[in-house]
């Protein structure tokens, strides 16, 4: 039983004329005709009644029009999504990002994608750090992700902008009131601060600043993500230096306060594998140059 069995089937049973059916398949009615009792016989049953006058469908020829009419379109169907993979049309980028930056990033992405390209799905995989996802995208593990240039080699990035960070504070806090600090009056403040191991960029800026105003920040607990660590703030764990996206969420008891250092603490950017050769990445990608321009241009 072969595809163009069910073909043939489907063609007499809608001209119900074995001569019409031949020429709109463009083949001879002999060959039709050899290629429908080919099929009988693998049925076990006849699936038309012919007549010198007249052919008409059998019982069995009536129930086999469904499922005929299903497997053709399956195929037709196979057929179009493994075209549209091709051209990048249909696919699955796999995407990480961290932080509250990727979050905003990745939430207008999504929402582009999902209009101009339909059949491209996002994995998204949060807390997903710059240093981790850099590492990832290298090796094959991610398609896409939010990160800080120098990236490994091998991978290319598209700059989005210049990050600032600012102090997240408890409400009540002395410095809460306060329109800016400077690195240094921080100095015998406790921190809450990612995990090294995530390589949040965040946390990079973090150690550099301290590092430049004299001192090695005291670091009182780590958090897995923003809210997490946002919510530490809140319940007077300590301070956090977080990006000035942050001010966005709002969380019972955080303060945010401006740095005087902070301003272009770090580069956001996304970045893929040069030679990935997914046409749904393209495709992606071709949507953040649209939406997320580089600075320079």
């Amino acid at each position: 039983m072969e595809l163009r069995h069910f073909t043939a089937f489907l063609a007499v049973a809608e001209e119900l004329h074995f001569g019409r059916a031949a020429e709109g398949l463009h083949i001879a009615q002999p060959a039709l005709s050899q290629m429908i009792r080919s099929l009988e016989r693998e049925l076990g049953v006849p699936l038309f009644e012919r007549t010198t006058r007249r052919v008409r469908l059998t019982a069995s020829g009536e129930a086999l029009l469904e499922p005929a009419r299903s497997i053709i379109n399956q195929v037709e169907g196979a057929k179009r999504i493994a075209r549209a993979a091709q051209e990048g049309i249909v696919g699955r980028v796999q995407v990480g990002f961290g932080g509250t930056s990727g979050y905003s990033i990745l939430s207008l992405l999504a929402r582009e994608v999902a209009e101009r390209q339909p059949g491209i799905e996002l994995a998204l995989r949060p807390q997903t750090y710059s240093g981790e996802a850099a590492l990832a995208i290298r090796d094959g593990h991610l398609d896409l992700a939010i990160i800080s240039p120098p990236a490994p080699a091998g991978i290319d990035v598209h700059v989005i902008r210049q990050e600032r960070v600012m102090v997240a504070v408890p409400t009540d806090h002395e410095l809460a009131g306060r329109d800016e600090i400077s690195m240094g009056e921080l100095r015998d403040q406790p921190f809450i601060s990612y995990a090294p191991s995530h390589g949040s960029q965040v946390r990079e800026a973090m150690m550099r600043l301290s590092d430049e105003a004299g001192f090695l920040p005291r670091i009182v607990q780590e958090a897995p993500d923003p809210y997490s660590l946002l919510a530490l703030v809140g319940a007077q764990v300590g301070i956090s230096i977080v990006v000035e996206s942050s001010e966005h969420i709002r969380i019972d008891g955080v303060s945010y306060v401006r740095l005087a250092e902070g301003a272009d603490a770090f580069t956001l950017a996304l970045g893929w594998r040069r030679n990935n050769p997914s046409e749904a990445l393209a495709r992606v990608i071709d949507i953040v140059r649209d939406i997320l321009p580089s600075p320079a241009t």
